[in-house]
């Protein structure tokens, strides 16, 4: 515990990342914010809690730039430019001044690599640590890229690698199963997946361009897909050997197919799932390589309604355990 009050922890540590005009430097009860006359506003709010988003023990700067990302993430998936966030500290009586550093430390860090900046937030008290950010960023009048715009027809993609972050979960939990699939730069590489999202921010302006529909990948693919064709009032055929693997991942499918399972349902990758009208992929495809975010087309959407389908190389269905994961669901110690 730090012998500095609330209003000197926020001086010395948050302060400095306040720069906006319109945050005022932390020093009144809110932020003010005037988008240009020819944006909109897209505005998201996402939170992280140790021992359910990160393990107990995690590093500081890690915690606040995986809490960050989360939202950063979100808003790559709605076409839009990050601009700036709204923080929410919830500390256990056992904080201290070093850890706020750490954590303001990981903050600054992604601040600079992501143009945004803070606009202010509160601390609290509470039993457990948790961070829930609001971060709020720009797109031309009309231009958010919904979950509801899919159409029969359209291909779906999805950006980098899918599986890491649940494989990486486990990694970094020291699951001994995933200890004797893999070997430990594989395990490290995963478990860095996992506490260190990559929001793709490089590829909104493709996506608000051609995507009809998109979301970004974080309850695990099944489930996210499902939530996107209920929007869109369609459902959607993905082949699952299309899926993207990253190396490691696929390693561990190869080692035990029943990994194929978590990899499509387990969450946590925060990659972009988009709807994009067959005659828009070509372009597609050409602005995320120039955006150097690689993208892979899995599947398309089609007419009806239900769960998408997730089909082997002989068009057999595969039957999922759990689509996705629960927020909701008490059985999950940590996610």
């Amino acid at each position: 515990m730090s012998s500095l009050d609330e209003h000197g922890l926020i001086a010395r540590h948050f302060r400095p990342l306040a720069t906006a005009a319109g945050a005022h430097r932390l020093l009144d009860d809110a932020a003010s914010y005037a988008p240009p006359r020819d944006l909109d506003l897209v505005l998201t709010k996402d939170g992280i809690a140790e021992g359910v988003h990160f393990p107990a023990g995690e590093a500081a700067d890690l915690v606040a730039r995986k809490a960050l990302r989360v939202n950063l993430s979100d808003l790559a998936a709605k076409g839009a430019r990050p601009v700036g966030y709204l923080v929410l500290l919830g500390l256990p009586d056992d904080w201290s001044e070093a850890w706020i550093a750490g954590f303001a430390a990981g903050l600054a860090a992604d601040q600079h690599e992501y143009a945004v900046e803070l606009y202010g937030g509160d601390t609290i008290r509470s039993g457990r640590l948790v961070i829930s950010i609001t971060a709020f960023g720009t797109v031309p009048p009309g231009g958010m890229v919904r979950r509801s715009g899919a159409q029969p027809g359209d291909r779906l993609y999805v950006s980098g690698t899918i599986g890491d972050g649940a494989l990486g979960l486990r990694a970094a939990t020291g699951d001994p199963h995933l200890h004797g699939l893999v070997g430990e730069a594989d395990r490290i590489f995963l478990a860095d997946r996992y506490r260190l999202p990559r929001p793709r921010m490089a590829l909104a302006e493709a996506v608000r361009r051609f995507a009809s529909a998109a979301l970004d990948v974080s309850d695990g693919l099944a489930g996210d897909l499902d939530k996107l064709c209920t929007a869109s009032g369609v459902t959607a055929e993905v082949a699952a050997d299309r899926v993207p693997l990253s190396a490691a991942a696929a390693a561990c499918v190869a080692a035990d197919r029943s990994m194929l399972d978590l990899c499509l349902t387990g969450g946590d990758d925060y990659e972009i799932l988009a709807a994009v009208p067959s005659r828009s992929a070509p372009d597609f495809e050409s602005a995320a390589m120039a955006a150097g975010v690689p993208v892979s087309c899995i599947g398309d959407v089609r007419a009806g309604a239900g769960p998408a389908r997730f089909v082997d190389v002989a068009g057999q269905e595969l039957r999922l355990v759990s689509r996705s994961f629960s927020h909701v669901r008490t059985d999950d110690p940590l996610r």
